[in-house]
């Protein structure tokens, strides 16, 4: 079984559609969704919702401890972390079995914006092979639950980029992963709000930062006073 686990804050337009996409799709061997909503996040979804996937409502807001929290109920074998503004391919459920199956203990997904931009469109391409930015959560990570938990889950003090960091500690223990080239659909929002250039030149200093070893709070004030995010209030 797989367990989708989609930490989420102020999602419920986004959650609602995703949650009805995935509800439909395929699985040799069954899965389940889980929603990990921050405190602050209104519970008052519809039945039809409530009934396709479990709602937790978390401890503390960020994504790191809302995922760690949903993990710890999941019953699948396989955990996949979603985002609640990406969409996932037809196959997608179909595409985790057959990564795992090949012999592959975790994996990513490449991806395309849901906005026709050239710009964009040559982001999106480098999301197909390992890269300086791979293991963003844009590319939802799906792994054996075993090895998560092996690996500690993800680090709750990282309240930024905790996805590259539990990255950079899958490759220092020799996780076996894959990128599937099945595009997920994520949302371009952010460059929305913000313009091509500042998102792309934010990513680069807050990435070089990180691997400098700079703190999760100081990363996570500089990106704040660097880029608008008026979808997360």
């Amino acid at each position: 079984m797989i367990s989708i686990i989609i930490p989420a804050h102020q999602e419920k337009e986004n959650l609602t559609d995703l949650i009805g996409e995935l509800s439909g799709l395929k699985s040799d061997h069954g899965f389940e969704i889980i929603v990990a909503l921050s405190p602050e996040s209104k519970n008052d979804f519809s039945v039809d919702v409530c009934n396709k996937a479990q709602l937790i409502m978390c401890s503390q807001k960020g994504r790191a401890v809302q995922m760690n929290e949903a993990s710890r109920v999941a019953k699948g074998e396989i955990v996949a972390f979603l985002h609640a503004d990406v969409r996932p391919p037809a196959s997608f459920l179909m595409d985790i079995e057959s990564a795992i199956a090949n012999g592959n203990d975790a994996g990513f997904f490449s991806y395309k914006f849901d906005k026709d931009s050239f710009l964009l469109n040559i982001n999106a391409f480098f999301t197909r092979k390992d890269g300086f930015f791979t293991g963003g959560g844009d590319q939802c990570l799906f792994i054996k639950k075993t090895v998560f938990n092996t690996l500690g889950g993800f680090n709750e003090t990282q309240i930024i980029m905790e996805d590259f960091e539990f990255f950079k500690r899958m490759k220092q223990q020799r996780v076996p992963y894959t990128i599937i080239g099945n595009n997920l659909v994520v949302s371009a929002r952010k460059y929305e709000s913000n313009s091509y250039l500042k998102v792309n030149l934010s990513n680069l200093l807050l990435m070089v930062l990180f691997k400098m070893g700079v703190s999760g709070k100081k990363l996570k004030r500089l990106h704040d006073s660097l880029l608008k995010t008026p979808y997360s209030t």
